[in-house]
């Protein structure tokens, strides 16, 4: 039905970005900013994940809060759950930061995703 090539073997239908030896894409990590915060640096590390700004995200947690309540639950379990950028130079974690790496490493048995 379709025309065989000259040497008969069948062509692939693959471009150079699909050939084995190019490299996947870079995958960035969603981790919490560590200079874009206000609590927990959540909304500040969604922002730099996506490229959205941090104040649209800050404003959705808050009407997700508003319309239903669980965007509290949502916000404390990211920051929880993600792990923090490193802080700047200088720059200790607060005390909830500290609790909240301990209890993330309680919830995770100790894996951590970065690595």
């Amino acid at each position: 039905m379709f025309p065989q090539p000259a040497d008969g073997h069948a062509r692939s239908m693959t471009t150079a970005a699909e050939s084995p030896t190019s490299q996947p894409p870079h995958v960035r990590p969603f981790l919490r900013s560590g200079t874009d915060r206000m609590a927990g640096g959540v909304c500040g590390g969604l922002a730099e994940y996506t490229g959205i700004d941090a104040t649209l995200w800050r404003v959705g947690a808050v009407l997700f809060t508003l319309t239903g309540g669980a965007g509290v639950l949502v916000y404390l379990l990211l920051w929880v759950v993600v792990p923090s950028a490193p802080l700047p130079e200088g720059t200790r974690p607060s005390l909830l930061e500290e609790w909240a790496q301990r209890l993330r490493a309680a919830v995770l048995g100790g894996r951590d995703r970065r690595a």
